[in-house]
């Protein structure tokens, strides 16, 4: 077994997965990456999203894509960026649709450890990528390792609020039990997608609210 350093909950969840032959070629690839060529995020950083969420404490899921591939940007939570990072366009967006939908004032930080410590684990299709080369690391193991994520997460738990930006989020959908979780799907906050309509006024956030309070859940604190 990879000796995966990543947060014990999750090591005990997904530790069959650890085991198969595509996860060793997806370690191998992934080391040969960072070795010659810049990769985001930083290598400790890669499984930050499961570190900061462990598997008891999930309540709603984040779906993003790519890693940022700009310097200084990634840091393993999707659509989030470490403090003092300007925020990239679909984050803005984000922010905005929360002040719309919640009447929250827009954050000055774009770092989102706050929601991933509360519950929400924010995670990548794919969890890393080669710097200025978006998608340059799918389609190497990644996205069966995403995708086995989901599939053990809703077998082992209920009432998860998963939110599905775009078509390639959505495609993730196939992996979710809808009957035991409450999925929402609209459109990517990008500024490409979001302008065509079906982002602002989604209402994703009170929505995922009021579900997990209708389930005894504690709201998460956008």
């Amino acid at each position: 077994m990879a000796d995966v350093k990543i947060e014990p909950s999750w090591k005990e969840l997904l530790k069959e997965e650890f085991e198969k032959p595509y996860f060793s070629e997806l370690i191998a690839f992934v080391r040969s990456e960072y070795a010659f060529r810049p990769v985001f995020p930083p290598g400790k950083r890669i499984f930050n999203a499961f570190d900061r969420c462990p598997v008891e404490k999930t309540k709603v899921v984040i779906l993003g894509q790519d890693p940022y591939h700009g310097p200084g940007q990634a840091h393993g939570l999707c659509f989030s960026v470490p403090e003092g990072v300007p925020q990239p366009p679909s984050l803005q967006n984000i922010f905005k649709e929360i002040e719309s939908d919640l009447g929250l004032p827009v954050p000055v930080s774009g770092n989102l450890e706050r929601w991933a410590e509360q519950g929400v684990l924010l995670l990548n299709a794919t969890l890393t990528v080669r710097a200025h080369q978006a998608g340059s690391h799918q389609d190497k193991g990644w996205e069966t390792f995403t995708n086995a994520v989901i599939r053990e997460l809703t077998a082992r738990k209920s009432n998860l609020v998963f939110l599905l930006w775009g078509s390639y989020a959505q495609r993730k959908g196939a992996y979710i039990d809808t009957q035991r979780n409450l999925v929402l799907k609209c459109v990517h906050p990008s500024p490409l997608s979001a302008n065509r309509g079906g982002w602002f006024g989604n209402r994703q956030f009170s929505r995922a609210n009021q579900y997990l309070r209708e389930h005894g859940l504690e709201e998460i604190r956008w």
